[in-house]
């Protein structure tokens, strides 16, 4: 028992760590209800998927799944596009400068949705995903996705969007690189689970009494 709490101190104190597997209860938790949270990213749709005679999808199911995720989909450029018209009626702002305000904009919001806040909005869930962002998740952890290949491409169009109607200006082009490679290094799947100490905070200790 003294050795446990010993390596749990001292993986509280490291500077790098990964997000110990969740508990038996947890799992359970997990299990009993949906993840409101990360499932609005899919956006099944809510027609039965299953033919009746068990030959299959129906295409009207299948149809309405594509348009609900589409519809979840088309979230992000709307988002670009609205903040792209506020900041371009702000007067004394360039076409440069919007773009990359833009830019920054997007990716800074995107990681505190995505990577910075963790848990869920939502009580009936019994904390089961409160050492899980939003990104870990998605299709329950796994990798490369549809969903999740769609996040990361947003910000990497975003990106070459934004250098190009910047006409490449070498600071603008340094600050937008250096926050797509912030919000674009999380979304691997080397750093699924991966905390950051002054970022995250220390590991919570799920050890049972």
């Amino acid at each position: 028992m003294s050795s446990d709490r010993g390596s749990r101190k001292r993986r509280s104190s490291s500077i790098v760590y990964h997000e110990p597997p969740e508990s038996i209860e947890q799992l359970s938790d997990q299990s009993a209800l949906p993840n409101l949270n990360a499932e609005w990213v899919n956006a099944k749709g809510t027609a039965h998927n299953e033919h009746p005679t068990g030959m299959g999808r129906r295409p009207r199911a299948v149809k309405n799944e594509l348009v609900s995720r589409i519809g979840a989909w088309l979230i992000h450029p709307v988002l670009i596009f609205c903040l792209k018209i506020v900041f371009d009626i702000v007067p004394g702002i360039s076409q440069e400068t919007s773009w990359t305000l833009t830019n920054l904009t997007y990716m800074a919001a995107s990681y505190l949705m995505f990577h910075w806040v963790r848990g869920i909005p939502f009580d009936f869930n019994a904390g089961a995903y409160d050492n899980l962002n939003m990104w870990e998740q998605i299709d329950n952890g796994d990798q490369y996705t549809p969903a999740k290949k769609y996040l990361m491409s947003v910000p990497i169009v975003l990106f070459l969007v934004s250098t190009h109607y910047t006409h490449y200006d070498l600071k603008m082009f340094i600050l937008n690189l250096v926050a797509t490679i912030l919000i674009t290094l999380p979304k691997l799947p080397t750093a699924h689970r991966l905390r950051v100490t002054f970022l995250s905070g220390p590991p919570d200790d799920r050890s049972r009494d």
